[in-house]
């Protein structure tokens, strides 16, 4: 196997293994890692050339994330996951992060503990429907995201990625609460959003689903730990629908996820 940097020409590859896994996945989001973080994005490949499984990663200030690790099934058992792990690790420590984060399944958790990685939440994916209630709230304007407010929950500045979301969707503002709306394939995606005040929180959802396609599937990736957030999720008719541990390594963060009602994105970037 040749360890190589992900190319764009790599992903969809990368889409039909994690279609097979019932992942959520866009093209867009590769090529946003491919320009923020190129060294910590990789595949391994065949003699042939051909990919047969993929990492990714993304430094924000002080910290950075480990997602989309995957490898082909009928590769897997060969140690070619940790490989790929193991070698973005090491990408964001080069880069000077002083804490990495990333989002485990059952299956995956034993690996990461055997480097370091400490559990301090779960995350709970949460599916509701749209309203479409011909009301329109949003901006298209990521400047009037919070970014502090984010930077509170999370411990760290994630200004790129967060401009970068609020760029391709659409972002809404009540009070100390900030949310984007963003489309992915046939259904939505609420997140970020993040809140100082429980009751803000609730009315820029109000406006997110009132802005979303009637009964078009929608997703929510929040902390379980926000005990507001889950009341808020099941007042508005959602439903838990899975979830994966929230680990990290490295200086323990001063996370306060109190603050976050929703991830950026569904797994690979917190």
């Amino acid at each position: 196997m040749i360890l190589d940097h992900f190319q764009i020409d790599d992903v969809e590859w990368f889409l039909g293994l994690a279609a097979a896994e019932n992942w959520v996945a866009e093209a867009w989001e590769f090529e946003f890692l491919f320009s923020a973080f190129p060294e910590g994005c990789l595949t391994l490949r065949n003699e042939a050339g051909n990919p047969v499984g993929f990492v990714t990663s993304i430094r924000h200030d002080r910290s950075g994330w480990i997602g989309n690790l995957i490898v082909d099934r009928l590769h897997r058992g060969k140690g070619l996951g940790e490989a790929l792990f193991v070698n973005a690790l090491n990408a964001l420590h080069a880069a000077g992060t002083e804490t990495v984060w990333l989002t485990a399944s059952k299956m995956g958790r034993p690996l990461y503990e055997k480097y370091g990685f400490t559990s301090i939440d779960t995350i709970i994916r949460w599916t509701g429907r749209g309203r479409c209630e011909l009301k329109k709230y949003s901006e298209s304007c990521e400047a009037v995201f919070d970014h502090n407010t984010d930077r509170i929950g999370w411990g760290d500045c994630r200004e790129l990625l967060l401009k970068h979301i609020a760029r391709r969707g659409s972002v809404l503002t009540s009070g100390s609460a900030s949310a984007v709306i963003q489309p992915c394939k046939s259904f939505m995606q609420i997140g970020p959003i993040a809140a100082i005040n429980p009751g803000d929180a609730s009315d820029v959802m109000d406006m997110a689903l009132a802005e979303s396609p009637l009964n078009s599937k929608i997703y929510i990736d929040a902390p379980d730990s926000n005990q507001s957030a889950k009341r808020l999720l099941c007042e508005k008719d959602f439903v838990s629908n899975g979830e994966n541990e929230l680990m990290f390594s490295g200086v323990r963060p001063a996370y306060r996820p109190e603050y976050i009602y929703g991830l950026a994105t569904l797994g690979s970037c917190g």
